[in-house]
């Protein structure tokens, strides 16, 4: 069996790649942390940015640690299906030994065998399909940010503009006599750029590692569905050739049976026969017998006078 691809962890160069980048975020963060906290923080004449821009930082963070748990549990999933993959290639007679009895392919193990202790037919197409939804499943929070996290910016955005517009029309009310409404119009301008940029950032960043996410997804089940085509589909599957080759020696055995009870038969006929003759002979000496011992009676009587 080919087993090169099911002894690599995907999932790990993924998080080594996750590591790093998140060290260089943070490495220019430091490096540019005045120039931050001026754009974000400094001179605000409304908590608006702060607000949105926190949001999209949160909602960043809570999808960014979701990846790093799906991620993680990825690399043991992988770790599980490596170690199957030994037990096969070292001979075992149970593959699932020291595996993980919830990793995915100990479950998959454990299904194909109480299918197959029924006596029930196994389609490989349905197990991969549940699979592939029971997976889905997890990556429902890390698809949601994924798809709003962009949104968040357009919302800053139409926040933002909202209040420059305010400032523009105190401006416009003022008569150019309080420039108090110009600041408002900057401060918002300024504001929906933020927003804009946080949520481009923080969406080009989570989305790569969500993609990889599914790269690591679809290199486990590949490499599960794989394996049960490989190794464990053959052990467990009643394939119509093998029933029918077995039934081809059943039905040999049975004529083979049937030739031996036809002999048994005909010995049994020739003893009956053989019997018969044996009885038929007795027969015979023993009436011959009962005339001599009448003739011999006989003699007695006229020999005595007994008559």
């Amino acid at each position: 069996m080919d087993s090169n691809r099911l002894l690599k962890n995907f999932s790990k160069k993924i998080l080594k790649q996750l590591f790093i980048a998140i060290l260089l975020v943070l490495a220019c963060a430091g490096y540019y942390a005045d120039f931050l906290l001026t754009f974000y923080v400094s001179n605000q004449q409304t908590n608006t940015g702060i607000i949105i821009n926190s949001g999209i930082f949160v909602l960043f963070i809570i999808g960014l640690f979701n990846l790093l748990l799906n991620l993680l549990r990825y690399s043991s999933e992988e770790n599980a299906l490596s170690h199957f993959v030994e037990n096969i290639e070292a001979l075992k007679k149970d593959p699932s030994e020291s595996v993980d009895e919830q990793a995915i392919i100990s479950k998959r193990y454990a299904t194909l065998k109480s299918i197959s202790t029924t006596g029930g037919e196994i389609n490989h197409g349905a197990l991969s399909a549940m699979l592939t939804a029971d997976e889905s499943t997890y990556l429902g929070l890390a698809r949601f940010i994924n798809n709003i996290l962009i949104l968040t910016g357009v919302f800053g955005t139409i926040v933002s503009l909202s209040i420059a517009l305010l400032g523009a029309s105190d401006l416009i009310d003022s008569a150019a006599s309080d420039l108090g409404g110009m600041g408002l119009v900057i401060h918002g301008m300024s504001t929906a750029l933020s927003t804009t940029i946080t949520a481009i950032v923080s969406y080009v960043f989570f989305g790569y590692f969500y993609l990889r996410l599914h790269d690591a997804q679809t290199h486990l089940l590949s490499g599960v569905e794989q394996l049960t085509s490989i190794y464990l589909m053959p052990k467990f599957k009643k394939d119509p050739d093998s029933v029918a080759n077995k039934m081809e020696g059943l039905i040999k055995a049975i004529i083979r049976s049937s030739d031996k009870m036809i002999d048994t038969q005909e010995i049994y006929h020739s003893s009956a026969v053989t019997l018969n003759q044996v009885v038929n002979a007795q027969k015979q000496q023993i009436e011959q017998l009962t005339g001599d011992i009448s003739e011999i009676k006989q003699i007695l009587k006229d020999g005595f006078r007994l008559g």
